[in-house]
């Protein structure tokens, strides 16, 4: 027979073991982000930028301690930039108790769509990229880091009209995003005493602009607005090139990627742009991102690649103040809407305590002799 002392002594070890299995295990909690994003499709090549941003983040994040014992997973999914993906997506991560918060998607529409699924499962929401200026106003729950159309189209109407502009034609895509770009920069030419002569639309995947281009020669503008991203913007500076229109150019931020300089050429040259991320930045933290991104993937971030790694940082830094291990959508989210002053790479951002829309800046930029140049 076992004596007393023996038991004792294998009851006390029976415990001991345990209690070190139960804190291994509470040592080992995995939490989870989901990201929605374009990673097939018309728009991959941004999602691509945003799965590279935010894997970075994350590994940088795992390796500081900041957590212990906490691993925080990324759980992506490819929305292909259609609007009825990233619903299903939505309600995907909504099912998924491991996932806290929802980062994406890539355009206002998507953003959107998937936003009614998260405001209704009150699950947190931060967009990179949605700019529509309805997309917070779904729920409580919808954020995002990159200014509205309602900052950056006013910004540019009056940068070019204290350039002396005074009559401007405006271009964009015909989407949610591109309709807030034409309506926020119309009514701010309007408002400055400008003329907006032209206003045209095109489809996405448009390539061929000539007639556009051609209609807007007759209205003899002294500049040209164009709300697009490169590869529809890249074919339009060249075509404009092609038929010897003259009028400046001045861009959407969205137009900020060295592939449309190597796609378009001197046709880019003189553009006007405003960007919440510049690469040269001398900052340290900028330049610890730009270092790290390039040595990872070959080559340098620019704002989008910015805007993701920071999104996904400011998530990250929520579930720390939500409570790591023990974090909720609903701490999550309170989380979020406190953050003030987060240090990212395109800025300082802060939350508005009633709107969740961004408190930023942007920097003004021009390409010169095939480079972006700061301008002051």
């Amino acid at each position: 027979m076992m004596s007393i002392k023996k038991k004792n002594r294998f009851l006390l070890s029976a415990v001991s073991a345990l209690l070190l299995a139960g804190s291994a295990l509470a040592q080992n909690k995995t939490v989870a982000i989901g990201y929605q994003a374009p990673l097939s499709g018309e728009n991959a090549q941004y999602g691509v930028l945003f799965r590279n941003s935010a894997t970075l983040a994350v590994d940088e994040f795992n390796k500081s301690g900041k957590l212990p014992g906490v691993t925080v997973q990324l759980k992506f999914e490819d929305s292909k930039g259609d609007a009825k993906e990233g619903v299903n997506i939505a309600r995907k991560f909504s099912d998924d108790a491991s996932i806290v918060a929802a980062l994406g998607d890539f355009s206002s529409t998507v953003s959107m769509a998937a936003g009614q699924v998260y405001a209704q499962t009150k699950l947190p929401q931060l967009s990179q990229t949605a700019s529509h200026p309805d997309f917070t106003k779904i729920s409580e729950y919808q954020f995002r880091n990159i200014t509205t159309q309602a900052y950056e189209g006013p910004l540019v109407a009056r940068w070019a009209l204290s350039n002396g502009v005074k009559r401007i034609a405006v271009v964009a895509i015909q989407n949610d995003w591109g309709q807030s770009v034409v309506s926020n920069f119309v009514d701010a030419v309007k408002a400055g005493g400008g003329v907006v002569t032209e206003t045209e639309m095109f489809n996405p995947g448009t390539r061929d602009f000539r007639s556009i281009l051609t209609k807007i020669a007759r209205s003899n503008p002294d500049a040209i607005y164009l709300g697009a991203f490169y590869e529809d913007g890249s074919a339009f500076l060249q075509q404009k090139a092609q038929l010897g229109l003259k009028q400046a150019i001045y861009g959407t931020s969205s137009l900020y990627e060295q592939k449309l300089i190597e796609l378009a050429g001197a046709a880019t040259e003189g553009l006007y742009l405003s960007t919440s991320f510049v690469v040269d930045s001398p900052e340290p933290h900028v330049r610890a991102f730009v270092k790290a991104y390039e040595a990872r993937y070959g080559s340098k971030p620019l704002m989008f690649a910015a805007q993701a790694f920071d999104a996904t940082n400011i998530v990250l830094n929520a579930v720390v103040a939500a409570g790591g291990a023990t974090a909720t959508r609903a701490k999550v989210r309170d989380a979020l809407a406190a953050t003030r002053d987060f240090p990212g790479v395109t800025g300082a951002t802060s939350f508005d305590p009633k709107t969740r829309e961004p408190s930023k800046t942007l920097a003004k930029l021009q390409i010169r002799q095939g480079k972006y140049v700061l301008v002051k």
